[in-house]
Protein backbone atom coordinates (compact mmCIF):
# COMPACT_ATOMS: atom_id res chain seq x y z
CA UNK A 1 0.00 0.00 0.00
CA UNK A 2 0.82 3.66 -0.28
CA UNK A 3 2.56 4.88 2.86
CA UNK A 4 0.81 8.17 2.43
CA UNK A 5 2.71 10.02 5.85
CA UNK A 6 -0.51 11.88 7.25
CA UNK A 7 -1.71 8.20 7.87
CA UNK A 8 1.39 7.28 9.28
CA UNK A 9 1.84 10.39 11.80
CA UNK A 10 -1.40 10.12 12.66
CA UNK A 11 -1.30 6.40 14.09
CA UNK A 12 2.28 6.60 15.44
CA UNK A 13 1.36 10.37 17.63
CA UNK A 14 -2.13 9.25 18.52
CA UNK A 15 -1.11 5.70 19.41
CA UNK A 16 1.28 7.02 21.74
CA UNK A 17 -0.76 9.66 23.02
CA UNK A 18 -3.45 7.58 24.31
CA UNK A 19 -0.78 5.29 25.94
CA UNK A 20 0.50 7.91 27.44
CA UNK A 21 -3.26 9.02 28.87
CA UNK A 22 -3.78 5.13 29.59
CA UNK A 23 -1.13 5.28 32.25
CA UNK A 24 -1.83 8.47 33.59
CA UNK A 25 -5.32 7.17 34.18
CA UNK A 26 -3.86 4.52 36.23
CA UNK A 27 -1.96 6.93 37.88
CA UNK A 28 -4.94 8.95 39.11
CA UNK A 29 -6.95 5.95 39.76
CA UNK A 30 -4.08 4.89 42.31
CA UNK A 31 -4.92 8.36 43.98
CA UNK A 32 -1.57 10.09 42.21
CA UNK A 33 1.12 7.52 43.19
CA UNK A 34 3.38 10.47 43.97
CA UNK A 35 3.01 12.24 40.84
CA UNK A 36 2.61 16.14 41.96
CA UNK A 37 -0.45 17.47 40.63
CA UNK A 38 1.49 19.94 38.07
CA UNK A 39 3.18 16.72 36.80
CA UNK A 40 -0.75 14.82 36.43
CA UNK A 41 -1.73 18.61 34.79
CA UNK A 42 1.41 18.27 32.22
CA UNK A 43 0.79 14.76 31.55
CA UNK A 44 -2.67 15.34 30.41
CA UNK A 45 -1.67 18.10 28.20
CA UNK A 46 1.18 16.05 26.51
CA UNK A 47 -1.27 13.24 25.92
CA UNK A 48 -3.74 15.81 24.25
CA UNK A 49 -1.27 17.55 22.33
CA UNK A 50 -0.35 14.07 20.52
CA UNK A 51 -3.55 13.05 19.79
CA UNK A 52 -5.29 15.77 18.37
CA UNK A 53 -1.61 16.42 16.54
CA UNK A 54 -2.36 12.78 15.39
CA UNK A 55 -6.46 13.70 14.28
CA UNK A 56 -5.08 16.41 12.94
CA UNK A 57 -2.62 14.59 10.22
CA UNK A 58 -5.23 11.83 9.57
CA UNK A 59 -7.92 15.16 7.94
CA UNK A 60 -5.13 16.14 6.28
CA UNK A 61 -5.15 12.83 4.62
CA UNK A 62 -8.49 13.36 3.59
CA UNK A 63 -9.44 14.54 -0.10
CA UNK A 64 -12.37 16.84 1.34
CA UNK A 65 -11.57 17.54 5.15
CA UNK A 66 -14.83 19.16 4.78
CA UNK A 67 -16.92 16.44 4.62
CA UNK A 68 -15.11 14.29 7.58
CA UNK A 69 -18.16 15.00 9.97
CA UNK A 70 -20.26 12.58 7.53
CA UNK A 71 -18.47 9.58 8.64
CA UNK A 72 -19.44 9.71 12.26
CA UNK A 73 -23.14 8.65 10.81
CA UNK A 74 -21.80 5.50 9.86
CA UNK A 75 -21.14 4.13 13.06
CA UNK A 76 -22.77 1.31 12.95
CA UNK A 77 -21.18 -0.49 10.32
CA UNK A 78 -18.00 1.40 10.00
CA UNK A 79 -14.71 1.22 12.52
CA UNK A 80 -13.43 4.50 10.92
CA UNK A 81 -16.87 6.01 12.08
CA UNK A 82 -16.53 4.48 15.61
CA UNK A 83 -12.66 5.33 16.02
CA UNK A 84 -13.96 9.46 15.36
CA UNK A 85 -17.05 8.87 17.70
CA UNK A 86 -14.59 7.21 20.62
CA UNK A 87 -11.83 10.12 19.81
CA UNK A 88 -14.50 13.10 20.60
CA UNK A 89 -15.06 11.07 23.14
CA UNK A 90 -11.99 10.94 25.11
CA UNK A 91 -11.47 14.34 23.61
CA UNK A 92 -14.46 15.34 26.23
CA UNK A 93 -13.07 12.92 29.08
CA UNK A 94 -9.44 14.92 28.80
CA UNK A 95 -11.59 18.40 29.03
CA UNK A 96 -13.17 17.09 31.99
CA UNK A 97 -10.50 15.94 33.49
CA UNK A 98 -7.98 18.79 32.69
CA UNK A 99 -11.25 21.14 34.88
CA UNK A 100 -10.99 18.55 37.34
CA UNK A 101 -7.36 19.10 38.13
CA UNK A 102 -7.53 22.86 37.94
CA UNK A 103 -10.41 23.05 40.45
CA UNK A 104 -9.13 20.28 42.92
CA UNK A 105 -12.14 17.87 42.06
CA UNK A 106 -13.11 16.04 45.36
CA UNK A 107 -11.50 11.81 44.75
CA UNK A 108 -14.27 10.31 44.10
CA UNK A 109 -14.68 12.39 40.55
CA UNK A 110 -11.15 12.09 40.05
CA UNK A 111 -11.69 8.35 39.81
CA UNK A 112 -14.62 8.34 37.41
CA UNK A 113 -12.97 10.54 35.03
CA UNK A 114 -9.68 8.46 35.26
CA UNK A 115 -11.70 4.93 34.52
CA UNK A 116 -13.26 6.38 31.62
CA UNK A 117 -10.08 7.82 30.11
CA UNK A 118 -7.91 4.34 30.63
CA UNK A 119 -11.08 3.29 28.53
CA UNK A 120 -11.38 5.40 26.02
CA UNK A 121 -8.06 5.29 25.39
CA UNK A 122 -7.96 1.97 24.87
CA UNK A 123 -11.20 1.91 22.80
CA UNK A 124 -10.08 4.19 20.47
CA UNK A 125 -6.80 2.98 19.97
CA UNK A 126 -8.96 -0.67 19.35
CA UNK A 127 -10.82 1.05 17.00
CA UNK A 128 -8.41 2.23 15.02
CA UNK A 129 -6.43 -1.44 14.54
CA UNK A 130 -9.65 -2.78 13.58
CA UNK A 131 -10.03 -0.23 10.69
CA UNK A 132 -7.06 -2.18 9.45
CA UNK A 133 -7.66 -6.25 10.46
CA UNK A 134 -11.02 -6.11 9.22
CA UNK A 135 -9.68 -5.34 5.71
CA UNK A 136 -9.91 -9.19 4.11
CA UNK A 137 -8.23 -7.88 0.93
CA UNK A 138 -5.44 -7.04 2.39
CA UNK A 139 -3.61 -10.18 4.05
CA UNK A 140 -0.70 -8.22 5.90
CA UNK A 141 -3.37 -6.80 8.02
CA UNK A 142 -6.53 -9.25 7.76
CA UNK A 143 -4.81 -11.04 10.85
CA UNK A 144 -4.28 -12.22 14.68
CA UNK A 145 -1.56 -10.06 15.13
CA UNK A 146 -2.82 -6.41 14.20
CA UNK A 147 -4.98 -5.26 16.74
CA UNK A 148 -2.68 -6.44 19.73
CA UNK A 149 0.46 -5.00 18.25
CA UNK A 150 -1.31 -1.75 18.02
CA UNK A 151 -2.36 -2.15 21.17
CA UNK A 152 1.23 -2.99 23.02
CA UNK A 153 2.85 -0.33 20.84
CA UNK A 154 0.33 2.07 22.23
CA UNK A 155 0.94 1.32 25.65
CA UNK A 156 4.82 0.79 25.31
CA UNK A 157 5.40 4.21 23.42
CA UNK A 158 2.89 6.18 25.79
CA UNK A 159 4.56 4.50 28.56
CA UNK A 160 7.97 5.90 27.35
CA UNK A 161 6.51 9.22 27.75
CA UNK A 162 5.60 9.37 31.08
CA UNK A 163 8.76 7.80 32.33
CA UNK A 164 10.62 10.58 30.53
CA UNK A 165 7.56 12.74 32.03
CA UNK A 166 8.83 11.44 35.29
CA UNK A 167 12.66 12.59 35.13
CA UNK A 168 11.40 16.14 35.74
CA UNK A 169 10.00 15.32 39.22
CA UNK A 170 8.27 12.62 40.74
CA UNK A 171 8.50 9.91 43.61
CA UNK A 172 11.27 7.38 43.54
CA UNK A 173 8.11 4.77 44.04
CA UNK A 174 6.69 5.52 40.57
CA UNK A 175 10.39 6.66 38.95
CA UNK A 176 11.63 2.82 40.06
CA UNK A 177 8.01 1.11 39.05
CA UNK A 178 8.52 2.24 35.34
CA UNK A 179 12.34 1.38 35.31
CA UNK A 180 11.16 -2.22 36.08
CA UNK A 181 7.84 -2.36 34.18
CA UNK A 182 8.77 -0.62 30.35
CA UNK A 183 11.64 -2.50 29.05
CA UNK A 184 9.14 -5.18 29.43
CA UNK A 185 6.40 -3.49 27.65
CA UNK A 186 8.69 -3.06 24.91
CA UNK A 187 10.15 -6.22 24.71
CA UNK A 188 6.42 -7.56 24.53
CA UNK A 189 5.11 -4.99 21.91
CA UNK A 190 8.73 -5.89 19.70
CA UNK A 191 7.86 -9.76 20.13
CA UNK A 192 4.26 -9.27 18.65
CA UNK A 193 6.23 -6.87 15.55
CA UNK A 194 8.46 -10.27 15.24
CA UNK A 195 5.51 -12.51 15.30
CA UNK A 196 3.53 -10.17 12.64
CA UNK A 197 6.60 -10.13 10.36
CA UNK A 198 6.70 -13.73 10.18
CA UNK A 199 3.25 -14.00 9.33
CA UNK A 200 3.12 -11.05 6.73
CA UNK A 201 6.64 -13.39 5.00
CA UNK A 202 4.76 -16.94 5.70
CA UNK A 203 1.73 -16.73 5.32
CA UNK A 204 0.56 -13.24 3.94
CA UNK A 205 2.87 -13.58 0.47
CA UNK A 206 1.71 -15.45 -2.30
CA UNK A 207 -0.56 -13.78 -3.65
CA UNK A 208 -0.52 -14.93 -7.39
CA UNK A 209 -3.25 -14.64 -10.56
CA UNK A 210 -3.42 -18.41 -10.36
CA UNK A 211 -4.57 -18.59 -6.81
CA UNK A 212 -7.16 -15.41 -7.53
CA UNK A 213 -8.49 -17.47 -10.21
CA UNK A 214 -8.80 -20.53 -7.88
CA UNK A 215 -6.43 -22.60 -9.80
CA UNK A 216 -4.27 -25.17 -8.19
CA UNK A 217 -0.79 -24.08 -7.04
CA UNK A 218 2.22 -23.46 -9.79
CA UNK A 219 -0.85 -22.47 -12.71
CA UNK A 220 0.70 -20.26 -15.53
CA UNK A 221 -1.72 -17.36 -16.04
CA UNK A 222 -1.06 -15.53 -19.00
CA UNK A 223 -3.20 -12.56 -19.93
CA UNK A 224 -4.02 -11.29 -23.29
CA UNK A 225 -2.73 -7.49 -22.96
CA UNK A 226 -2.23 -5.84 -19.99
CA UNK A 227 -5.49 -4.35 -18.04
CA UNK A 228 -4.44 -0.82 -19.15
CA UNK A 229 -1.78 1.31 -21.04
CA UNK A 230 -0.93 3.15 -17.93
CA UNK A 231 -0.75 3.92 -14.01
CA UNK A 232 -4.40 4.17 -12.65
CA UNK A 233 -5.82 4.89 -9.30
CA UNK A 234 -5.21 0.97 -8.00
CA UNK A 235 -1.57 1.07 -8.82
CA UNK A 236 -0.72 4.35 -6.94
CA UNK A 237 -2.53 3.61 -4.12
CA UNK A 238 -2.19 -0.07 -3.31
CA UNK A 239 1.01 -1.12 -5.69
CA UNK A 240 3.84 0.46 -3.74
CA UNK A 241 6.14 -2.42 -3.57
CA UNK A 242 8.79 -2.47 -1.07
CA UNK A 243 11.69 -5.03 -2.06
CA UNK A 244 12.70 -7.75 1.05
CA UNK A 245 16.37 -6.82 0.91
CA UNK A 246 15.20 -3.19 2.02
CA UNK A 247 12.43 -3.93 4.40
CA UNK A 248 14.51 -6.31 6.69
CA UNK A 249 17.26 -3.35 7.44
CA UNK A 250 14.41 -1.29 8.29
CA UNK A 251 12.92 -3.95 10.80
CA UNK A 252 16.29 -4.03 12.17
CA UNK A 253 16.14 -0.47 13.15
CA UNK A 254 13.01 -0.08 14.25
CA UNK A 255 13.74 -3.30 16.80
CA UNK A 256 17.36 -1.37 17.31
CA UNK A 257 15.78 2.23 18.63
CA UNK A 258 12.97 0.50 20.35
CA UNK A 259 14.53 -2.25 22.28
CA UNK A 260 18.14 -1.58 22.18
CA UNK A 261 18.55 1.94 22.59
CA UNK A 262 15.66 2.17 25.29
CA UNK A 263 17.44 -0.02 27.86
CA UNK A 264 20.90 2.04 27.11
CA UNK A 265 19.18 5.56 28.33
CA UNK A 266 17.28 3.95 30.46
CA UNK A 267 20.69 2.95 32.38
CA UNK A 268 22.04 6.19 31.44
CA UNK A 269 19.27 8.37 33.07
CA UNK A 270 20.50 6.99 36.52
CA UNK A 271 23.17 9.32 36.16
CA UNK A 272 22.34 13.08 37.71
CA UNK A 273 24.13 14.69 34.89
CA UNK A 274 22.39 12.93 31.94
CA UNK A 275 18.80 12.20 33.97
CA UNK A 276 16.78 14.81 31.75
CA UNK A 277 18.57 14.50 28.25
CA UNK A 278 18.68 10.55 28.29
CA UNK A 279 14.93 10.80 28.98
CA UNK A 280 14.42 13.09 26.21
CA UNK A 281 16.85 11.02 23.88
CA UNK A 282 14.71 7.48 24.69
CA UNK A 283 11.26 9.47 23.85
CA UNK A 284 12.58 10.66 20.64
CA UNK A 285 14.47 6.78 19.68
CA UNK A 286 11.16 5.10 20.89
CA UNK A 287 8.69 7.49 18.37
CA UNK A 288 11.40 7.23 16.09
CA UNK A 289 11.28 3.36 16.02
CA UNK A 290 7.35 2.94 15.88
CA UNK A 291 7.23 5.87 13.24
CA UNK A 292 9.60 3.55 11.01
CA UNK A 293 7.25 0.18 12.34
CA UNK A 294 4.22 2.26 11.29
CA UNK A 295 5.86 3.11 7.67
CA UNK A 296 6.62 -0.72 7.21
CA UNK A 297 3.24 -1.28 8.21
CA UNK A 298 1.55 0.52 5.25
CA UNK A 299 4.82 -0.58 2.73
CA UNK A 300 4.28 -4.04 3.56
CA UNK A 301 1.22 -4.54 3.24
CA UNK A 302 -0.39 -5.20 -0.32
CA UNK A 303 -3.73 -5.58 -2.07
CA UNK A 304 -5.03 -8.93 -3.59
CA UNK A 305 -6.41 -6.43 -6.65
CA UNK A 306 -2.45 -6.58 -7.29
CA UNK A 307 -2.41 -9.95 -8.31
CA UNK A 308 -4.27 -9.52 -11.44
CA UNK A 309 -1.31 -7.11 -12.43
CA UNK A 310 1.54 -10.04 -11.71
CA UNK A 311 0.92 -11.48 -14.87
CA UNK A 312 2.57 -10.74 -17.92
CA UNK A 313 0.63 -11.06 -21.09
CA UNK A 314 2.04 -12.80 -24.09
Amino acid sequence: MHPAFSVILFTTLSGAGYGLLFWLGLVLLSGGAGLPPRMQLAGLVAGAVLVIAGLLASVAHLGRPERAWRAFSQWRTSWLSREGVAAVFSLAVMAALGAALCTGAGGGTMRVLAILLCLSSLLTVYCTARIYSCLRPVPAWHNRWVLPGYLLLAVASGGVWLWGLLAFGASATLQGLFDLLLPWLVVAAVAVKFAYWRHIDTRAAGITPASLLGLAAGSRVSPFEAPHTEDNFLLKEMGFALARKHGRPLRRLAVLLMALVLPLLMAAQLLPPFRLPAAVMAVLAVMSGVLVERWLFFAQARHVVLGYYDAQPT
